[in-house]
């Protein structure tokens, strides 16, 4: 779960074929018919390319055959054609390709068409082709597979001495290089032009990027005692302890400290105590840097801060001026807070460069210590401040001071005749259709390249248009590019209202809280996957998915009923209605457990006692879910007011947080 999104090709075709199925009785169906007879008289059209388009990306033409007199009118007609190009690229006459290259170049799908065309050349060996596509469109990207390939043809045509300059600058780097450049690299070896000193160049940049497996291979052409030093740094990183333990076989060289101080950060990272002892035992015996030295203690008191170690506030204002930093200055606030030590607070905020102090989150713990200090009028003028604010300390603030939440509202206003002027720019158009269809992933591409040539004025009618389709996350989106943050109608939507009453219900929980977890999570994207796999509105992970759908006697088809806004928010809320329950009905704890794992969460309970919800939140080791966890709170009581009309106050749902012990023993 969490963020870092990716549509690939399967959740395209996944997403087609639900909305063939789904479309005549979706919210989606509905605000068409609402917005624009125009609109809405495409749906045979969209029938059809929802049809189709599945077909075509097999390489099957014949529903589009079938089809054509509702599809060769309809905007979509490109992307159907393009889709069957690529899937036939193999065996299409080329000059059918070329055809549509020539009318529909500008176009994405074109544009992917293209790519997979000149590829396609490549591999068919016919470089010199390629060279004509790779010169007029690929040239200059620093894309190293396709000039490689172009390299190749350079080779091939006899032009050997155009490859030396950019085969060595793509020689040069720190990490694999593309596959397709091992030919390129082959040529300068049998030439000799990689030099002993273009090999211990790359070695460099291997142990500077840390690929330490890569070094070791390009040590083969080099003396001996460079493999000696990669396996040096093998072993610092497989086994910091044992390599820290056995300094004493280091010399006093740059190699041997650099490879000194890695261990020491793996190390720092694992057991940060541990690194400063043996740290203290190594500072006086290497001629370290000062920036060695600098970045060392900073490593080890961060991370004695972000393990909640006792001693980590003696450990950051133990710090040199050199080895401070931003970040160190925040953790000292955090580590302050859990040690309640208020007069350091204070000190500590102040301490901050005056445009990090003044953010509200340092402001209202600032309020925080001052008033835990007796300073109760000092406290209040910064929390009646910071209560205006429409945010997590805002509202946390507006607590303090019993002032209303900032929920003052104003609408966009709906211009007409500059809305309809919007809606029939072709690249808006396209968008839009792509959305309607299901291919919402390349509906948000196009439609943020088109919007951010628009004007402001012009992004607000963008985006009350994409409001009126239902298309959520374009409007959020599109709203905040605008600068207009305060139409609480478009930046926190109610889709799905059925779906999310009636399963965060069944799973025992806040509806506005399952919308808040599905704001923060996917902006409402039914299409989208994470970085780490996570897929849908609520964003589960595949495995997530099929055990929850096991406990709840689900069918689970994957990908296609993770893709579906209805079975992901039935998945969704009952697993958060489950980390509810784990965690002792503690919203923070499900929260944070929902985003980062319930085991993250167990490990960062309180050894002993228990701790203020907020401090805890604040000291929430991973910068995403610390943000994560303050987000979805805001965003509820946002839904909430939404949903009611009333106000919820955050402060009153902030459970305290307990230590693991604690909470078994209240269990039982």
């Amino acid at each position: 779960m969490g963020w870092g999104y990716r549509v690939d090709m399967s959740f395209r075709a996944v997403s087609l074929a639900l909305a063939a199925l789904a479309w005549m009785s979706s919210p989606l169906a509905v605000a068409a018919d609402l917005i624009s007879p125009d609109i809405a008289g495409l749906e045979p059209a969209r029938a059809a390319f929802r049809l189709a388009y599945p077909q075509a990306e097999r390489g099957n033409w014949d529903t589009a055959t079938q089809q054509s007199d509702v599809l060769e009118d309809y905007v979509l007609w490109p992307d159907l054609r393009a889709a069957w190009l690529r899937a036939k690229v193999r065996t299409a006459d080329h000059g059918d390709i070329e055809s549509f290259l020539e009318q529909h170049g500008i176009l994405k799908p074109a544009r992917e068409l293209r790519y997979r065309y000149a590829l396609h050349l490549a591999d068919e060996g016919r470089l010199d082709e390629y060279l004509t596509i790779y010169q007029q469109f690929y040239q200059g990207l620093e894309i190293a597979k396709l000039d490689c390939l172009a390299l190749q043809g350079e080779l091939e045509a006899g032009r050997d001495k155009r490859i030396v300059s950019r085969g060595i600058e793509l020689w040069l780097v720190g990490k694999s290089q593309a596959d397709e450049c091992d030919p390129v690299f082959a040529n300068l070896r049998q030439r000799q032009l990689l030099t002993p000193e273009l090999y211990a160049a790359r070695y460099d940049l291997a142990i500077e990027s840390r690929r330490f497996t890569l070094a070791r291979y390009l040590s083969g052409p080099l003396p001996a005692h460079y493999r000696e030093q990669a396996n040096t740094w093998l072993d610092a990183e497989r086994d910091p302890t044992g390599f820290l333990a056995a300094h004493d076989q280091r010399r006093d060289e740059n190699v041997d400290r650099r490879q000194l101080v890695y261990a020491l950060e793996r190390l720092a990272y694992r057991d940060p105590l541990s690194a400063k002892r043996h740290w203290d035992s190594l500072e006086g015996k290497f001629a370290f840097s000062d920036e060695q030295r600098s970045g060392i203690s900073r490593h080890i008191a961060l991370w004695s801060a972000r393990q909640h170690l006792p001693e980590a506030i003696g450990l950051l204002t133990g710090l040199s001026q050199a080895a401070s930093n931003v970040e160190t200055g925040r953790w000292l606030v955090r580590a302050s807070l859990l040690q309640h030590d208020w007069p350091e607070v204070v000190r500590a905020v102040d301490a901050l460069p005056p445009e990090e102090s003044g953010k509200d989150e340092w402001q209202y713990w600032k309020s925080i210590a001052l008033a835990e200090q007796g300073d109760e009028a000092a406290a209040t003028a910064i929390q009646t401040q910071l209560a205006r604010e429409r945010s997590y300390h805002g509202f946390l603030a507006a607590d303090a001071v019993s002032a209303p939440y900032a929920m003052d509202q104003s609408r966009v206003g709906n211009d007409g005749s500059a809305a309809a002027e919007l809606a029939r720019l072709p690249e808006l158009v396209r968008a839009r259709e792509l959305f309607f269809v299901g291919l919402e992933g390349r509906g948000r591409s196009e439609w943020d390249a088109a919007v951010n040539v628009l004007t402001n004025e012009q992004q607000l009618q963008a985006a009350l248009l994409a409001h009126e389709w239902g298309w959520h996350s374009r409007a959020i989106s599109t709203v905040a590019k605008a600068g207009e943050f305060d139409d609480l109608r478009i930046r926190y939507p109610l889709p799905w209202r059925d779906d999310f009453d009636r399963y965060a219900s069944s799973a025992g929980i806040a509806d506005s809280w399952a919308y808040g977890v599905a704001r923060s999570e996917s902006l409402f994207m039914r299409d989208i996957r994470s970085s780490a796999g996570a897929v849908g509105v609520m964003q589960l992970m595949p495995a997530t998915g099929r055990e929850t759908a096991r406990e709840i006697k689900m069918p689970y088809s994957g990908l296609v009923t993770l893709t579906d806004s209805t079975s992901n928010i039935r998945l969704g809320t009952h697993y958060l209605g489950k980390m509810y329950a784990r965690f002792d009905d503690n919203r923070v704890l499900a929260t944070a457990a929902y985003n980062a794992g319930p085991h993250r969460v167990d490990n960062w309970l309180p050894s002993s006692g228990s701790l203020d919800a907020r401090i805890w939140i604040a000291n929430i080791p991973f910068n995403e879910t610390r943000d994560y966890v303050r987000r979805v709170l805001t965003d509820e009581a946002i839904f909430h007011w939404r949903l009611t009309g009333r106000l919820r106050r955050i402060s009153d749902e902030l459970p305290t947080i307990m230590a693991e012990t604690s909470r078994t023993l209240a269990s039982d």
